[in-house]
Formats: structure tokens, C-alpha cells, sequence
């Protein structure tokens, strides 16, 4: 990491847990001299600049991005293409665009559309598989980005410099960075995330509409139901974003899932036991062989 490069001046958009805690990272490793935070909630940004999370509050356009060595955005995938219209004609010739959305292929549409080929030598699109249900800049983390998973997917025509300067940053951050399409992101965020997402939010949904009484239904609740619905806590924005940006993978997905729901539904009604427990065998062998590759 010694040839890293100490970013002189960084701009973020969106400071909450996953822009904050970019921040606090690179200023830790000392690779961040001055950042510039960007976004709609003053209170927040006024507690990222209190907490020592940025060093300015951007207010005008034009003057956060000159000299920026990097931009990251880090607002709800669907503030995207509005920020990106806005900062298109603010952008210097080489200065470093990135984001961390968890969509790619509209996000790059977008940049397509606005970004001037020489921007786009410099645009590394990228997404930190890495959170939590909170949000804000209070939930930022040093070492959220530890040991976690950062995806890139550059464009072809970006540089390779570009790319490279982005990995390095994240690694320094404590991630391990993998390089693919946006088109293999987002199919395997969808699977992987999106739908998850999509289930824990429904079986919400389900509990509510099951009882008259959903505080004395989740008293007797154990801590599998806590577990699996964690993420029901998270921003209903975002989600709503990411859904509507992989709408046409995710249906896909789901459709997937509604098939292996039929599937099990079905061998329930024949009141077979043993196609039930296979089913069940099945998944538990899955889960325990990802479990012991990621140890």
C-alpha cells in the first residue's frame, strides 16, 4: 500500500454509513487530506463535519469539485442520475469518479449519457458489500470495509490507472476487491441481496397482516425470526431504489423463488416426508459448504 495515492482533496455525495465510513477509513490509512461532503440532510452533514468525518461542507457546485482528485457517490441509487446530470459539467479532466451503488448497468447508463469520453476514462463504477441496517453518519465505522467484499466494473474505456487507483484505495480501506461486469453484478447482487431484502421486508409484511396483536405474536418469537428479518430494518428509500433499478433481474428472481416456494409447497400438501426433509437436507448442505469456504 505504500504507492497508494493520498488523495489531496475527496468529494462525497451522500454522507451516511457507507460514505462516512470511506472517510473515516482513508483518513485513518492517511490518504485523505481534505473531504468534502455532499448531500440533502444538513443536520447529517453538520454531524459528519462535528464528528470529524469531513473537514467541508460542500455548498457550491463548482467550487466542491474543482481540484477533486475523487468524487465518490454514495447517496440512494435513485439520487444517482440526477447527481451525475449535476457534477457532468463540474468534473476536471482527471479527476477520479466512482460510486457505491448497489445496481451497475443503470448507473453506467447514466454516465454514458452525461460524462464526456475523457470523464469516463476516470468513471470506475464500484459497490461495498458491506453495512448495516443503520444509516446516517452516526453509523459510519472505521473498519466496516474490513475483510469485506468491494466489486468493480470498470467500463472498457476506462483506464486502467483509474482502476487500479481505486483499488488500491479500497484495499487500504481493509477490502478485498474483485473485478467483473456490471451485467455478472447485478445478477448475482439480485440472487444474493436484492431478493433477501425483498423477504425479510415481506415477512414483515406477513406477521403484521397475521395478527390483530403483532406485539403479543413476536413476544413468543425466538431469535431465528430476529435473525432473519434483521435487514427489514434498513432504509426503505435505498431499497426502494435498488428494487426498481434491477427490476427486471430481480422479477426474475423471485419467480425463481416462487417455484422453489410451489416446489415445497407441494410436497408439503402430499404430506411426503421424505421429498420434505431432502429439500431440507439440501439447503443445509449448501449453507454448511459456504460456511466453510469463507473460513
Amino acid at each position: 500500500m505504500t504507492n497508494t495515492t493520498v488523495l489531496t482533496k475527496l468529494v462525497i455525495f451522500g454522507v451516511g454509513l457507507i460514505g462516512g465510513s470511506f472517510a473515516l477509513a482513508l483518513r485513518s490509512a492517511g490518504l485523505a487530506r481534505h473531504i468534502v461532503g455532499i448531500g440533502r440532510g444538513q443536520q447529517n452533514l453538520q454531524y459528519a463535519l462535528t464528528h470529524g468525518i469531513i473537514d467541508e461542507i460542500g455548498v457550491d457546485l463548482a467550487a466542491a469539485l474543482h481540484n477533486a482528485d475523487m468524487v465518490l457517490l454514495a447517496m440512494p441509487v435513485g439520487q444517482t442520475a440526477h447527481v451525475i446530470a449535476q457534477i457532468a459539467t463540474h468534473l476536471q479532466a482527471n479527476t477520479i469518479i466512482t460510486d457505491a451503488g448497489s445496481t451497475k448497468q443503470d448507473i453506467i447508463a447514466e454516465a454514458r449519457h452525461h460524462f464526456t469520453m475523457q470523464n469516463r476514462h476516470h468513471f470506475v463504477p464500484g459497490h461495498p458489500i458491506a453495512g448495516t441496517e443503520e444509516s446516517g453518519a452516526q453509523a459510519a465505522q472505521i473498519n466496516l470495509f474490513a475483510g469485506k467484499y468491494v466489486i468493480l466494473t470498470p467500463l472498457p474505456e476506462t483506464s486502467t490507472d483509474a482502476t487500479e487507483k481505486v483499488r488500491q484505495l479500497w484495499q487500504a480501506c481493509g477490502a478485498q476487491v474483485s473485478i467483473m461486469s456490471a451485467a455478472e453484478h447485478d445478477q448475482i447482487l439480485a440472487a444474493t441481496s436484492h431478493l433477501p431484502h425483498i423477504l425479510a421486508f415481506t415477512m414483515m409484511n406477513h406477521l403484521r397482516h397475521s395478527s390483530s396483536d403483532l406485539a403479543h405474536l413476536l413476544h413468543f418469537s425466538g431469535s431465528g425470526l430476529r435473525d432473519f428479518t434483521r435487514i427489514a430494518g434498513s432504509s426503505p428509500e435505498m431499497w426502494r431504489d435498488i428494487c426498481l433499478t434491477n427490476r427486471e433481474i430481480l422479477l426474475q428472481q423471485i419467480d425463481n423463488y416462487l417455484n422453489e416456494l410451489n416446489l415445497l409447497r407441494e410436497t408439503l400438501e402430499r404430506n411426503d416426508g421424505s421429498a420434505l426433509e431432502q429439500i431440507f437436507s439440501k439447503a443445509q448442505y449448501a449453507r454448511k459448504n459456504w460456511l466453510k469456504s469463507n473460513q
